[in-house]
C-alpha cells in the first residue's frame, strides 16, 4: 500500500431517483486513501513528493476502483481533504498533475478533464467529490456528485485523497447536452 495509512471502499448501486421512480440501474465507485503529508507544516515551493505520492496511489487504486464498477466507466472525478497543518495546494499537488493517468487508464481513455475539488479539514470532513463524463464535458447529464468521508482521517498531518467512477449518469437525468447538442447552452 505504499505511503497509505488506510484505503477505504464505496460502492454504491442507484436502482431509482429519489422519488422512487425506477431507472436502470448506476454504479458508482469511490476510493480513498489516507497518508501522511511530507508537507504538512511548513512552505515548501517543491510539491514533487506529493506528485510522486498521486501517481503512486493512482496506479495502485485507479484500476481496482474500475473493475468494481461491472460495466465500463463512463464518468469520474477526484478529491482531496488536506489536513489542517496542510495546505490547498497540497491537495491540488495530489490530484493534479500526476494522477490524471492512471485514472484514464483505468477508464479506458478520457478525452475531458477530470473534475475535482481540494479543501482543508479536519478528522470526519466531508467533501464533494464531482463526477463528469469522461469523453464529453458538455453531458450535463452526467454531472453528478458524490458526498465522501473517511471518519478517523485527516489527522492535521494527513491527506485523504479520493477517486471516484461511475458506469452512468444521474438517474433519470433529463438536462441533455450544453453546445452542439440539445437544447442546454454553456454552463
Amino acid at each position: 500500500m505504499g505511503h497509505a495509512r488506510k484505503i477505504v471502499f464505496l460502492r454504491e448501486v442507484i436502482t431509482s431517483d429519489a422519488h422512487g421512480e425506477a431507472c436502470p440501474p448506476v454504479t458508482r465507485v469511490a476510493v480513498g486513501a489516507i497518508f501522511q503529508n511530507p508537507l504538512a507544516g511548513r512552505f515548501e515551493s517543491d510539491l514533487a513528493p506529493l506528485f510522486e505520492i498521486g501517481a503512486e496511489l493512482g496506479e495502485l487504486l485507479a484500476g481496482q476502483a474500475a473493475a468494481q464498477l461491472g460495466n465500463p466507466p463512463v464518468s469520474y472525478g477526484k478529491a482531496a481533504i488536506v489536513g489542517v497543518a496542510g495546505d490547498m495546494e497540497h491537495g491540488g499537488a495530489v490530484i493534479h498533475p500526476r494522477l490524471g493517468a492512471p485514472m484514464r487508464k483505468a477508464a479506458g481513455g478520457g478525452e475531458a478533464v477530470i473534475p475535482s475539488n481540494v479543501k482543508l479539514g479536519a478528522l470526519g470532513t466531508s467533501i464533494d467529490l464531482p463526477l463528469g463524463h469522461k469523453d464529453d464535458p458538455w453531458s450535463f447529464d452526467h454531472f453528478d456528485t458524490m458526498t465522501l468521508c473517511i471518519p478517523d482521517g485527516p489527522k492535521p498531518d494527513e491527506i485523504v485523497m479520493f477517486l471516484a467512477y461511475a458506469d452512468g449518469g444521474r438517474p433519470i437525468a433529463r438536462c441533455g447536452r450544453g453546445p452542439g447538442g440539445a437544447a442546454s447552452g454553456p454552463v
